[in-house]
């Protein structure tokens, strides 16, 4: 779960510097004249605020996600207990046969 975690964290750390580098060229675009530039800079906002939108639909899908899978392990914890036993069994057959 931490390694879930640290990705997670990671992957938000990249996207905000991301984010705050498109900002940035935005920033520099704005004093630039003509209509190409005009252009591009409305070309750039319009990509950034999609990608800002699909990362908050990401985050709430993951945030559902997690909630179901924390939920079902409470609400059923025998079989994956048991599942976690077999496996471990087995794992330790395979292991102890050298």
């Amino acid at each position: 779960m931490a390694a879930v975690r640290d990705a997670h964290t990671q992957l938000m750390d990249d996207f905000s510097k991301m984010a705050s580098d498109a900002q940035s060229l935005l920033s520099a675009m704005a004093s630039v004249p003509g209509d190409k530039v005009a252009a591009l800079r409305g070309q750039v906002e319009e990509v950034r605020a999609t990608a800002l939108q699909k990362v908050r639909e990401l985050q709430g899908m993951a945030r559902d996600r997690a909630q179901a899978a924390d939920a079902y392990v409470h609400e059923n914890p025998w079989p994956l207990i048991g599942a976690a036993a077999v496996v471990g069994f087995v794992l330790g057959i395979a292991v102890s046969r050298d």
